[in-house]
């Protein structure tokens, strides 16, 4: 559960980032971006509990940038007024990455990354 929440307040704290450093991916309300985090968020979370474990954090990693890039991208589709270029997913998916992997890391040296 601390992985759900850190990643509830990380998530759409990044996204607004990208949002903000990169020209090829714009979102013109910030409720857009903040939805986007939590999507990701959540997307992001059911990886962990699904494959998260010593041994998988390269793994698991690079499947979230994957799948953000994946969601990022499609949000421009989704969103009205949203403008989200294929590099602009690229870009946002690995500050996502970044972040994602310092979690990973942090989860699994506190053993909150074990299942019962």
């Amino acid at each position: 559960m601390t992985g759900l929440l850190l990643k509830l307040f990380v998530g759409p704290l990044v996204v607004i980032l990208a949002d903000a450093l990169f020209t090829e991916l714009y979102y013109p309300n910030l409720y857009q971006a903040i939805s986007v985090g939590v999507v990701l968020a959540v997307a992001g979370h059911v990886l962990e509990v699904m494959l998260l474990r010593r041994g998988t954090l390269w793994f698991t990693t690079l499947l979230d940038l994957l799948a953000a890039a994946a969601i990022v991208y499609a949000s421009g589709f989704l969103l009205p007024g949203a403008v989200v270029t294929m590099l602009g997913a690229v870009f946002a998916a690995i500050l996502i990455g970044i972040a994602e992997y310092l979690q990973h890391l942090w989860l699994i040296r506190s053993g909150k990354a074990e299942k019962t």
